[in-house]
């Protein structure tokens, strides 16, 4: 029998730390943001060029947006 187990922890921040925790994860929405906008650019011009149903579209891949990042 198998029994899963849940901990609650809550934290208590000071404010230099809760400032950190904020920016990486505005930074980490920011990034996932950016690059579901351009998979979507991309999804649209696949279909209004009408290759999406031949070539079935290509996707964003995750090496090139690795790349993508520094700059």
């Amino acid at each position: 029998m198998v029994v899963n187990k849940a901990y609650k922890f809550r934290i208590y921040p000071t404010k230099e730390q809760l400032a950190l925790i904020n920016k990486t994860i505005g930074c980490s929405r920011f990034v996932y943001n950016f690059f579901l906008g351009k998979q979507k650019e991309k999804d649209a011009y696949w279909y209004i060029c009408e290759e999406m149903k031949q070539n079935k579209g290509s996707f964003l891949n995750k090496y090139a947006t690795i790349k993508e990042l520094p700059a």
